[in-house]
């Protein structure tokens, strides 16, 4: 194990505006609150049938973000901007902090988190972000979802996205071809600068046992 819906259905089309909105609707709601740090830069709504993570590791995920965020504030607070996302154990730290010292504590912070199993330390030393370049990430998130959706041989609920900056992370449990068609899918979505891969790549064996029918019938 390594890490690293054009449609022409009419449901579809019709819910596809949908996925855009409640994207952004979701994101505004965050970063109206004021706080500088957000766990997984979402708000949290449950767990996902058709996440390809058991319910008991989207809860440890959840409680990663929840544990690691309050950290954050005790420790760093509001001189600095920090996200936490959590996929299968795996964190990811983004955001701006202004002192190496400050992102070093950072990751040791997430480290000593309980069931956190790795780090990916991303954040950059300098000024916080601003509120429109958070929004114009918000955005990109945005199309970049929408765009996972318009892909048939993709399922949206496979992959988080997270966006700093104009730098787009995909986490996820993927097999490689998927791994393959989400980076080729997410590089051609307007305002993204880069992309980073922080994936699981598992074989299209495992991927058919973990799947829903629905799923798997693509």
């Amino acid at each position: 194990m390594k890490n690293q819906l054009q449609t022409t259905n009419p449901l579809f089309a019709a819910i596809r505006p949908l996925v855009l909105g409640t994207a952004l609707m979701g994101s505004v709601l965050s970063l109206s609150g004021c706080f500088p740090l957000a766990a997984g830069g979402a708000i949290m709504t449950g767990f996902v049938a058709a996440d390809r993570r058991s319910s008991g590791t989207q809860l440890e995920d959840q409680n990663i973000e929840i544990k690691a965020a309050n950290q954050m504030r005790i420790h760093i607070g509001e001189r600095a901007h920090i996200n936490i996302t959590s996929y299968n154990r795996q964190a990811l730290i983004t955001g701006e902090v202004p002192t190496a010292q400050d992102k070093a504590l950072a990751e040791q912070m997430v480290k000593g988190v309980d069931n956190v199993s790795t780090v990916l330390n991303e954040l950059a030393v300098m000024s916080n972000t601003s509120f429109t370049e958070r929004s114009n990430d918000t955005i990109t998130s945005g199309r970049v979802k929408a765009a996972i959706f318009d892909a048939k041989d993709l399922t949206t609920n496979a992959f988080k996205i997270v966006t700093e900056r104009g730098v787009v992370y995909v986490m996820g449990r993927v097999t490689a071809r998927e791994a393959k068609r989400v980076t080729d899918v997410v590089t051609a979505t307007p305002s993204v600068k880069k992309v980073v891969r922080v994936l699981e790549v598992i074989t299209e064996e495992e991927l058919a046992r973990i799947s829903p029918p629905a799923e798997t019938q693509k």
